[in-house]
């Protein structure tokens, strides 16, 4: 049977059916991040961290509601264990980051041609931190960042902050799931437009055309990715440089997303244009046992990688894999996701981190049939205190994905 859903109507038509989705949504608010800095300062006391140092991005962000890009110049903020957050950035950048500053702190402003690493070294020295603490660097920040405070600093023990920003980060608000939870329904209904405009001979670019329209449409600013795929490039996770045309019998894979108030969306559907063959709906069905699995698992206290492991042993008994292999699932099942599309933690073989309330996740074994195709399937989850939830239902089936 013909794919229900797919090749109904114009692209203006689905435009139309669309509308604003982002009412009433409320961005994540000062107070919220000075509970953050508490929660990575009572950790930091905890472990003996005396400081860590946030880069321009969204470790920054997160904890402080700063939005700023990450460059060629040093622009963080050190949070110590005690006291209030200290930030440093070129002079001339000063005015322009007050207007973006969300917490307030002293702005510590370096020249062009002063040395922007040691003047952390001596912001730490006004902040009582001894020359043999133990000072977190922002996993994120670029190796010039680290070594320049090394070469600046004598004695400090640096290490990866990542062990507090990951603490943080991994658990959720309840408003950040509201938020991801908004931008998954918006994603979801783009999905849903996009398979009705497909036809023979539309190119992969004028589908990505489209999915950022509607993603404007629905309220976002655009895409925060996309991918299309058709036919034999399906069996490449990320995509292939040329674009390719819509033929009859193709799989469809599509993996898009947006940003709502700077929390992300992910969701990836596969189908087939026209009718599926016996194999495209065996593989098609397979991916769907596994992503189910993969979900049954999800088990508050258990270790990450018992999801992972949950999706393979399914697809094992199906004939793929083993593990890694191809044919069958060559990544991991799943990744964390919030401010950063893919973060902390990871649903894959060897992650010992328990699961807990407040985790989301993406939930995507993608099946690659090396040289047909792919098949990915991916929705989202969060840990509740009961176990896990959908941020969007799964596709219902190959004939009918959308459930229509």
């Amino acid at each position: 049977m013909t794919t229900i859903g797919v090749g109904t109507q114009s692209p203006e038509q689905a435009l139309a059916g669309l509308t604003d989705m982002t009412a009433n949504l409320r961005p994540i608010e000062p107070k919220e991040h000075l509970e953050r800095m508490a929660k990575a300062q009572a950790y930091m006391l905890a472990h003996n961290i005396d400081a860590i140092y946030l880069n321009a991005g969204t470790n920054l962000t997160y904890f402080t509601g700063m939005k700023w890009h990450a460059s060629e110049r040093m622009v963080g903020a050190i949070l110590p264990a005690k006291g209030s957050i200290q930030y440093i950035a070129p002079y001339f950048e000063i005015g322009s980051l007050n207007a973006f500053k969300v917490i307030d702190g002293p702005i510590h402003g370096w020249q062009e041609h002063e040395n922007p690493y040691r003047l952390f070294v001596d912001v730490l020295k006004q902040l009582n931190i001894a020359d043999t603490a133990t000072i977190g660097i922002d996993e994120s920040a670029q190796f010039f960042i680290f070594d320049g405070i090394n070469k600046a600093q004598t004695g400090l023990n640096i290490i990866n902050a990542k062990e507090v920003t990951a603490h943080c980060r991994m658990h959720k608000s309840d408003n950040e799931i509201a938020l991801m939870q908004a931008a998954m329904n918006m994603t979801l209904a783009v999905h849903q437009a996009t398979a009705s405009i497909l036809y023979v001979g539309i190119t992969t670019t004028e589908v990505e055309a489209f999915i950022k329209q509607a993603h404007q449409k629905v309220g976002a600013p655009g895409n925060y990715f996309c991918i299309v795929l058709f036919g034999v490039a399906t069996s490449f996770p990320h995509g292939v440089k040329d674009p390719q045309t819509l033929k009859a019998g193709d799989v469809v894979l599509i993996d898009t997303g947006c940003k709502v108030h700077d929390y992300i969306s992910d969701i990836t559907r596969t189908y087939v244009f026209g009718e599926s063959t016996a194999r495209q709906r065996q593989f098609w069905n397979a991916e769907k046992a596994a992503q189910q699995a993969a979900f049954n698992a999800a088990k508050i206290g258990e270790p990450c990688e018992n999801v992972d492991k949950a999706a393979r042993q399914y697809l094992a008994t199906q004939g793929l894999g083993p593990d890694y292999q191809t044919p069958g699932c060559p990544h991991r099942t799943g990744h964390g996701i919030g401010l950063d599309i893919h973060e902390w933690p990871y649903l894959v073989g060897g992650n010992k981190t328990p699961l807990a309330k407040g985790m989301c996740f993406s939930n995507e074994p993608m099946l690659v049939i090396p040289d047909e195709f792919g098949i990915r399937l991916e929705d989202h989850f969060y840990m509740t205190d009961k176990g896990p939830r959908w941020f969007t239902e799964p596709s219902e089936s190959i004939d009918n994905p959308f459930g229509l």
